[in-house]
């Protein structure tokens, strides 16, 4: 995640701009800058490091105007170097940028051939460099924008000036948070519209692939056909003490809508995709000679490392066991010498995983946690961290924070498998493409919201809900019955789709809705099998597969939830928001307390 901020007024732009990325740092600290027209020229200041970097470099040489953008960075691409930080500016156009370009490298390339020259290594700089080069044969700034856009895959937020025009600030966003801001003779941009809390309480939320012009005056929206379109204006009651909800009705929703930018900026903190490389810097074991790795979690967490089970041991060939940290913790468990321990914690803190964290440390094990919280005890007490980047999570059921850990546990399978040699230079450089395709995939799931709501209707009068998978959709399925259960308290259950028949088969009838995940992957035949069996007993089956899998399935289904289809590393990532969707509007339609459900806790810390 990363903080965008933007003003056109006619009061000083740059103490606005950095009072903004004070309140969303949150989102990134790694380095921050802005950029100004001054005289009509972009003038700019960008420092590594937090926040207070920059403010003390503006102390020394201001930058005047009063039409700037601004940007605090978690980085991704490049590391967090003054000349990666944000803005990216050319003689034409000055850029901030939330979210990952898939297809930068291609851009990069064609716009190298072309004659531009590029200054950091960041995916964020081909889109000014590609507007810039629009704008020289001889589109306007509007044209450009609106051309280049199209042409832009993955997840962004944009804030863009334009060298030369005062009046005018642009914006953008597919997949990732963009809200325009209404004040008196000035407006705004920000990705957060916490940022805004001082200025302006009226606010207007960008729709995938709008794009706005800004002027002091007002705002013209567009949508990705460049039609005209209106967005409502909203009146927030956010202060500058807490993290909002934006215009989504619950904190998990916001979070699941989240989740292609996200997951983009945690999969490019370990992905050089410059270079079709995963990377784990500081990681001090050898993954070629590594005997077994240990999973240990609680909750979600263990079902994102039950899934890495099946990567680690199919691509990588390397033995898993995977434990609940409540039950690890007390068998006393033989670890062998070598071995890697890995521990997953959003919060770092959570106490049966502590203590079993310690337990592998007296057992000579190289310990390893994966978690949100790079000042938790978990991280500290570990010989290495792998942090996500999903930022606060307010809803006590795991989103955003579970395709995280899934996202980081998929790029260290790819990692493992190449250090052992079980696939080669090339099978790993198209595993990792298939990973940083996740963000567009992500988003057009989430387009399909609407429909999935409708199908949460039909369980909304259930008393039991079955989830099958096979293969890695398994941990999706326990994963899908954890989340309603949480959250809408009707009760399911989850299990491998060839178990159904030793026993959970008793319960089908009529009355049963029955939700396989069956992506068309090399067990999609034998989930066809189930799905038959489960139709001879007058199950009500919702379907949530690929449009191959769908079109394989034939009728049986009463519903069909249809995912793009992924390479099969790549599959858990998508198939599990439908998953989180289905179990939200559940709990909306039955009214139940969605961000915080009863008897529940964010952060378990005590037994």
């Amino acid at each position: 995640m990363c903080g965008i901020i933007g003003i056109i007024g006619t009061r000083e732009a740059a103490p606005v701009l950095v009072d903004g990325l004070k309140r969303l740092e949150y989102r990134g600290y790694d380095s921050a800058g802005i950029a100004t027209l001054v005289n009509s020229h972009i003038e700019g200041c960008r420092a590594p490091g937090k926040l207070a970097n920059l403010e003390a470099k503006l102390l020394v040489d201001p930058v005047p105007g009063t039409v700037g953008i601004g940007h605090t960075r978690w980085a991704t691409h490049g590391e967090p170097t003054e000349a990666n930080a944000h803005p990216h500016m050319t003689e034409k156009v000055a850029v901030v940028h939330n979210g990952i370009i898939e297809n930068f490298r291609e851009l990069r390339d064609e716009l190298i051939a072309a004659g531009r020259n590029f200054q950091s290594d960041t995916d964020t700089e081909v889109v000014p460099q590609l507007i810039t080069h629009l704008m020289r044969q001889g589109r306007t700034a509007r044209e450009a924008v609106a051309e280049a856009l199209p042409r832009l895959r993955g997840a962004f937020a944009l804030g863009i000036l334009v060298a030369g025009d005062d009046q005018i600030m642009i914006g953008a966003r597919r997949g990732s948070p963009l809200a325009v801001g209404w004040g008196d003779g000035e407006m705004f941009l920000a990705s957060d519209a916490l940022a805004l809390a001082p200025y302006t309480q009226r606010v207007s939320y960008l729709e995938d692939d709008d794009w706005v012009e800004v002027t002091r005056d007002g705002a013209t929206v567009f949508d990705g056909e460049g039609n005209e379109v209106e967005r409502p204006v909203i009146v927030t009651q956010l202060s500058g003490a807490a993290i909002g909800k934006g215009n989504y009705r619950h904190f998990m929703a916001k979070e699941i809508h989240e989740q292609p930018e996200v997951v983009g900026q945690t999969l490019h903190a370990y992905y050089d995709a410059l270079n079709d490389r995963a990377e784990f810097p500081g990681l001090d074991i050898d993954l070629f000679e590594v005997p077994k790795i240990t999973l240990v979690a609680c909750g979600t967490a263990s079902l994102a490392a039950l899934t890495a089970k099946y990567w680690l041991e199919g691509l990588a060939r390397v033995p898993v066991e995977v434990d609940v940290a409540s039950e690890f913790r007390y068998r006393q468990a033989p670890m062998p010498k070598g071995g890697m321990a890995l521990f997953v914690s959003q919060s770092g803190e959570t106490a049966d995983t502590l203590a079993a964290l310690r337990y592998a440390r007296e057992q000579n094990q190289y310990i390893v946690t994966l978690t949100n919280t790079p000042t938790s005890t978990m991280a500290r007490e570990s010989d290495h961290v792998l942090l996500t980047r999903a930022g606060p999570e307010i809803g006590v059921a795991a989103t955003k924070t579970f395709t995280c850990q899934l996202v980081v546990l998929a790029t260290l399978a790819v990692a493992a498998a190449e250090a052992r040699g079980t696939i080669d230079r090339g099978e790993a450089a198209k595993k990792l493409a298939a990973l940083g395709d996740l963000p567009s995939a992500m988003s057009e799931v989430l387009k399909g919201e609407s429909a999935i709501e409708e199908v949460a209707r039909s369980l909304n009068e259930a008393r039991d809900v079955l989830y099958l998978g096979r293969g890695p959709s398994y941990p999706i399925a326990l994963e899908g019955a954890l989340k309603l259960k949480e959250i809408s308290y009707i009760h399911a259950e989850g299990y491998a789709s060839g178990e159904m028949k030793h026993g959970p088969i008793a319960l089908i009838d009529e009355h049963v809705p029955v939700i396989v995940i069956a992506p068309s992957d090399e067990l999609f035949d034998k989930s066809v099998s189930n799905l038959e069996e489960v139709a001879a007993r007058k199950g009500r089956i919702i379907l949530i597969t690929d449009e191959a899998g769908a079109e394989a399935a034939g009728g049986s289904a009463e519903h069909v939830i249809t995912v793009p289809q992924v390479d099969p590393l790549a599959s858990p990532l998508v198939t599990c928001l439908p998953v989180q969707l289905l179990s939200y509007h559940a709990a909306v339609l039955r009214g139940t307390d969605v961000d915080q459900p009863r008897n529940l806790a964010k952060s378990v810390t005590v037994e």
